[in-house]
């Protein structure tokens, strides 16, 4: 590929479309045409405008950054599938439809759980990997992702407010100050906005997540990929035990715990995450 970098920024990446497995998937690419692709995998009801701009554009000034839709998401086709491993097998078919032949992969959250199993399904597509509010299958808590949502969904929805203020941040100052912060810059997009996200596809993704919570333990001590695993100290989405677990069943695993941050402690801590993700992806 050619050097030279996209005059664009995260609000005016335009949305693209590509043909994988039958169904056409949406994504949006930023950064250099040179350097190991990032690919971007998010969290339960997220669409492309779920992004945190700072992070990608951070991550784009030295290599290519893709961020994708799942199937039945946004302005993908098709119907969102019921199992981890559909998503998996849909990303890794995405990723080579683009023309990529190896990855580092940031999953948060349900994007986690995907990446983890891209690593059993195709680990010669992963490079590196960063897995960020997210847990093992199996792990602690994550059956309850919707018991435990719900009702602070609905206390969004009643107080006027982003549900993902209750769920991603702390109540302290330092978290509410940090949710207003990620929200404002999740609506720094104005035009050739994604497709919302409807109650239909939510419930199947739930479905998908409760399954990854029941099913047995995965072999996480066979991954060979360098993996980093951060979180904040109190996610109460996916419990924070799981980072810890995780950090030490996969081998030589780097696990970043931020102080007074939930779920969403990469976001709150976005400065020092970005440092540390891009630290970890240039080794």
């Amino acid at each position: 590929m050619s050097g030279g970098i996209l005059k664009t920024d995260w609000k005016t990446a335009p949305t693209k479309h590509v043909e994988a497995v039958g169904t056409r998937f949406a994504y949006r690419r930023l950064g250099p045409h040179s350097g190991v692709p990032v690919v971007l995998l998010n969290h339960w009801a997220a669409n492309l405008d779920n992004f945190d701009p700072r992070l990608i554009e951070g991550l784009a000034s030295d290599r290519p950054v893709f961020a994708l839709d799942y199937r039945g998401i946004g302005s993908s086709g098709g119907k969102a599938p019921l199992s981890i491993k559909d998503m998996s097998l849909d990303v890794i078919a995405v990723v080579r439809a683009l023309g990529l032949d190896q990855v580092d992969l940031i999953g948060f959250s349900l994007g986690g759980f995907v990446s983890q199993q891209i690593l059993f399904d195709a680990p010669d597509l992963v490079r590196r990997v960063i897995l960020a509010g997210t847990g093992p299958a199996g792990g602690p808590g994550i059956t309850q992702v919707g018991p435990v949502s719900w009702p602070l969904i609905a206390k969004g929805l009643l107080t006027f407010r982003d549900p993902k203020t209750f769920l991603f941040f702390t109540s302290s100052a330092d978290g509410r100050r940090a949710a207003n912060a990620f929200i404002a810059r999740l609506k720094e997009r104005k035009t050739d906005r994604d497709r919302p996200v409807g109650l239909a596809p939510m419930l199947r993704q739930l479905k998908a997540i409760k399954a990854w919570g029941l099913q047995p333990s995965q072999p996480l001590e066979t991954i060979r990929q360098p993996v980093l695993i951060a979180n904040g100290d109190n996610d109460i989405m996916v419990p924070s035990e799981n980072s810890t677990i995780m950090g030490h069943r996969i081998p030589g695993a780097r696990l970043v715990l931020y102080p007074d941050a939930g779920h969403g402690g990469i976001f709150q801590h976005h400065d020092a995450f970005l440092m540390e993700a891009k630290t970890f992806l240039s080794a």
